[in-house]
């Protein structure tokens, strides 16, 4: 079934299609959206007409057997890339709200998980293929207002909530500041401020030039157990490098996971955020070593370690397969991602950029590149091989210094005076992007309804710091929250000492719905302190607040201990929730530190606990063992949803 008709405003297409009463017409006459100042973002509220989203249609209409009970109403915006689904429970499920989850690069469909926790929550659930901006996740909001009205025969308002994390901060804040009438709330999490992108990846790519080779050493430092000070045993050059990346938020406990924070998993290390540089601001690796300010022409120690790892190598082809080029010469090894750019066989004439890998000698072809190039390709033709942009961009944040006030994480690069030590280029690229992603408004703070932002404190994506400048925007609590999640990355568990977020997300997302609708106060920010953009939390439940239970795991009052193989490890856990939280309804040992958790027997579902457990080791080695404890709101071990957890860790040396 395919519905499809020219609108001017979402009730009045209910209203045409015969979805809603006849009365509902007077809509017909709705403003088109628009800008409230010249140039600004285009404010939408709950009856204008978006004019690039003005033509819904309703593609088909079905009842999927799961993951959940729910009819299905799938469609697109004519003329427009644009696809939505709005999944509805039944309305004897059904509690008058939606929820609206958002990114920019998903699709339609939403996930089983979010389908079902939607509808256990009394919410329909609306997504659509991603976009950038806010604009069209209001046009959908709005439209699957008016299908939800006519399948439900509700008169009565319907309350909406907006999440979104990473990107879909952008979006969610986006969308909060910059409409009224079309969400009532929202939960945008991991979120980043207008400098994070592409100024933390680089950040971190700076890093892993100085530090890669120290990098096990600063992380045993932070883990558990360990001694507390990272600086140790590194050089002057290397200290100041760590305290630089230290001071602009990256998180000193995530170098616990220094592979994935220097971005050895990912071959460019920079998140492929080089090329919107290069296209902005293409004179930046030219000036970068040619010009005084820069650490390509510094004299200082740290500007000649830039100096050494340059590679800048003019290598000769001397053998063509379709898939692989053989090199007459390799280049240094590189921390950074390798450019490669064909020359005639004079070296000076240039042909193209040529894209794909280099091992050795060999350099095999990759993807798109240009027939002419490729065409030029031969024994004797020169290939190119340098880092000159990317080792560049890794101090770009050092020529980004903020023009508006509060990004602290830049002090370290201002005088006395509050001028910049280092040249500025001429464009601040976090800003635009942050705009382009946003879809309007620059993060001003200023919104209508409720918010609960979630941050978390390892995150290196996305810095913890980040959630503390967006508070001091808004600057009330009145409508705002900040929880703080420990022990909790960017990506997810994806390794033995991070847990699961969901369930905090998800509780998130029924205490914002309970305080817009019915102002039930949901629990208090999390209580935290920064130190060179460093977000610290108290150790205690009661002091830190937030909704996280909190374990302090110990084994003869120890957070380390050293014991022979074969003798037994006593361990004691003290369990607590912040108050009003909800209650500790199981625990889950891994003794090992592998990631491998067994549920052990816990008892009944209470607010504070103590437990205790044995386990032997029989191999030498360094173990860190942890307890994750899991809490819910209203103590329900047995229900796959709004589960917070956290983990208590220690170290274990067996001899």
């Amino acid at each position: 079934m395919k519905r499809t008709l020219p609108l001017t405003s979402a009730v009045t297409v209910g209203v045409l299609l015969g979805l809603l009463p006849a009365q509902s017409a007077r809509a017909a006459q709705a403003a088109e959206c628009a800008a409230r100042t010249p140039g600004g973002p285009v404010w939408v509220t709950a009856g204008c007409v978006d004019p690039q989203y003005d033509r819904p249609v309703i593609d088909s209409e079905t009842d999927p057997a799961g993951p959940a009970p729910h009819h299905k109403v799938s469609g697109h915006f004519e003329g427009t890339t644009v696809k939505f689904t709005v999944y509805l429970p039944p309305k004897s499920q059904w509690k008058g709200r939606f929820f609206q989850y958002v990114y920019p690069l998903q699709d339609e469909n939403a996930t089983d998980d979010n389908i079902r926790f939607g509808a256990d929550s009394g919410a329909y659930t609306v997504q659509i293929k991603g976009t950038i901006g806010y604009r069209a996740d209001a046009a959908a909001a709005k439209f699957a207002r008016t299908v939800a009205a006519n399948y439900y025969d509700e008169q009565r308002r319907i309350y909406g909530y907006i999440w979104g994390g990473s990107g879909g901060s952008y979006q969610t804040i986006g969308a909060m500041e910059n409409t009224t009438g079309v969400w009532d709330g929202a939960v945008p999490f991991i979120p980043g401020v207008p400098t994070s992108i592409p100024n933390n990846f680089f950040v971190r790519a700076f890093a892993r030039v100085v530090l890669q080779d120290k990098a096990q050493q600063i992380a045993d430092a932070v883990s558990p157990g360990g001694s507390g000070d990272p600086y140790a045993g590194l050089t002057s050059v290397e200290r100041a490098v760590l305290r630089e990346v230290t001071r602009m938020g990256v998180p000193l406990r995530g170098w616990e996971d220094h592979s994935y924070l220097l971005g050895l998993t990912d071959p460019q290390g920079l998140l492929g955020y080089a090329g919107t540089i290069r296209a902005t601001d293409p004179t930046y690796a030219d000036d970068f070593w040619s010009k005084p300010g820069y650490l390509g022409t510094e004299q200082a120690p740290l500007g000649e370690l830039f100096r050494a790892a340059k590679v800048d190598h003019l290598a000769t082809i001397t053998h063509v397969d379709p898939t692989s080029l053989a090199l007459d010469s390799a280049p240094p090894a590189s921390r950074t991602f390798l450019d490669f750019t064909v020359y005639a066989a004079d070296g000076t004439t240039k042909i193209g950029a040529l894209t794909g890998s280099l091992n050795g000698k060999v350099f095999t072809l990759g993807s798109g590149n240009a027939p002419e190039v490729l065409k030029a390709l031969a024994a004797g033709v020169k290939l190119r091989v340098d880092n000159r942009w990317s080792l560049a961009l890794t101090s770009y944040h050092r020529h980004q210094v903020p023009t508006r006030p509060g990004f602290y994480a830049w002090d370290q690069f201002r005088d006395a005076n509050g001028r910049p030590l280092y040249p500025q280029r001429a464009v601040e690229v976090g800003p635009r992007v942050s705009l382009g992603v946003s879809g309007g408004g620059t993060h001003t703070g200023t919104f209508s309804g409720k918010v609960i932002m979630v941050a978390n404190l390892l995150d290196v994506d996305a810095f913890p710091w980040d959630a503390d400048w967006y508070r001091k925007q808004v600057g009330s609590e009145e409508n705002f929250r900040v929880w703080f999640t420990d022990n909790a990355d960017h990506i997810g568990p994806h390794t033995p000492y991070l847990i699961d977020g969901t369930g905090i997300l998800q509780q998130a997302l029924r205490d914002v719905s309970a305080w817009a609708e019915r102002g039930v106060t949901p629990p208090k920010s999390t209580r935290y302190n920064v130190t060179d953009s460093q977000v610290a939390v108290p150790a205690r439940a009661a002091a830190r607040r937030g909704v996280q239970p909190v374990i302090d795991l110990t084994a003869r009052g120890r957070t380390t201990v050293e014991v022979p193989a074969g003798k037994p490890v006593t361990f004691k856990a003290e369990i607590q929730t912040p108050a009003g939280t909800g209650t500790i309804v199981s625990t889950e040992w891994d003794f090992k530190g592998d990631g491998t958790f067994s549920a052990r027997p816990f008892g009944p579902a209470r607010g504070s606990a103590e437990v205790r457990m044995t386990f032997t080791y029989t191999k030498p080695g360094t173990y860190f063992p942890a307890l994750r404890a899991i809490a819910q709101r209203d103590g329900g071990a047995n229900t796959p949803f709004t589960k917070i957890q956290n983990l208590g860790r220690m170290r274990v040396v067996v001899r």
